[in-house]
């Protein structure tokens, strides 16, 4: 499923191993072992497998990466598309426990991978979600997962927060953003943070999903305030629940958080309605939402973003914004703790 440059991809085992699934015609993604998914649905439930990057040459990418420490999970292969005869360069490198990062390349540009099948009538069903904005992890170990980041793939400190930033005296973390040279891969990761009265909700998070992974995927809008209604509306009918409002007398204290002029006084109005957190840094706003946890452990959700400044040059020019615009919330973690 996809929405503008957002591509989910969902994957079940439903053979009961891999042997039985043989002979029953080519799957689309090469990786794929039927006892491989028994084994990390059993361990991890619903939880991501693979966050897909693209990038120019997926076997430079993997080689390279390889070269310098990363874990090689699956090497370079070709997917050709039957139909329009283009292709696909796949490969695989470990993430965090098991999940891993999949560098894909090539003229391929229909839905999915290679040979899934176009389906119709859905083209117009769309809440105004454009992208990825970043994706979050959660380990054990901070400075050795940052490390491993930096050192394989070459990404580089964004931006960080520690147990003081965002934490409340009963739950915190400790979390850095990693990006890329561009800053439009962005991937915070966050470790839990002991000695408080209540567990930290990162170390309740690894002890569900049975090790380190993927957190939260944050996906961006330009108009918040239309995607939320929309998603709103079909919350009752099997959409997604979001997480309740802030504590009393959070909205009124909004407008001197992130600047008087920000939103107008219906948007303000609208805010709270909807049940949405604004926070700002020194360059933006940033207004977001978050939605309860996808499954039935309290592991994987998502969260909705609409990023407001940075996108004029000195010359008043319009040009694409900036990553990061408005930060990740910094000012709202205490009540998303709470």
């Amino acid at each position: 499923i996809k929405s503008h440059d957002i591509v989910f991809m969902f994957t079940a085992p439903y053979c009961n191993s891999e042997e039985d699934r043989q002979g029953k015609g080519p799957v689309p993604h090469q990786g794929f072992d039927q006892d491989m998914a028994h084994a990390f649905v059993k361990k991890h439930g619903l939880a991501v497998r693979a966050v897909g990057i693209r990038v120019a040459n997926s076997e430079e990418a993997y080689n390279v990466s390889v070269a310098n420490g990363a874990k090689g999970v699956r090497s370079p292969y070709t997917s050709v598309d039957q139909a329009s005869k283009k292709t696909l360069v796949i490969s695989e490198i470990q993430l965090f426990d098991d999940t891993v990062i999949r560098w894909v390349s090539g003229d391929f540009d229909g839905p999915g991978l290679p040979n899934y099948e176009k389906q119709n009538g859905f083209e117009d069903l769309n809440y105004g979600l454009k992208r990825v904005d970043h994706c979050v992890s959660n380990v054990p170990d901070l400075f050795k997962a940052t490390d491993y980041l930096n050192k394989s793939i070459g990404l580089h400190e964004f931006s960080e927060f520690t147990a003081e930033d965002v934490g409340t005296v009963d739950s915190g973390l400790n979390s850095m953003v990693m990006a890329s040279n561009n800053e439009f891969v962005l991937l915070p990761v966050n470790e839990p943070t002991f000695g408080t009265k209540r567990k930290s909700q990162i170390q309740t998070y690894l002890e569900h999903n049975n090790g380190a992974g993927v957190q939260h995927l944050a996906l961006k809008t330009d108009d918040i305030f239309a995607t939320m209604r929309e998603m709103r509306k079909r919350s009752h009918i099997g959409g997604f629940q979001f997480m309740p409002q802030p504590s009393e007398g959070y909205y009124e204290k909004v407008p001197g958080r992130i600047g008087e002029n920000t939103l107008t006084e219906a948007q303000l109005k609208e805010l709270k309605e909807l049940g949405l957190l604004a926070d700002r840094d020194d360059q933006g706003v940033l207004l977001q939402v978050f939605t309860k946890p996808l499954g039935d452990r309290p592991t994987i959700f998502c969260e909705i973003i609409q990023r407001i400044g940075c996108d004029k040059d000195d010359d008043g020019k319009e040009k694409e914004q900036a990553a990061g615009c408005g930060g990740f919330g910094k000012g709202n973690f205490s009540e998303l703790f709470k």
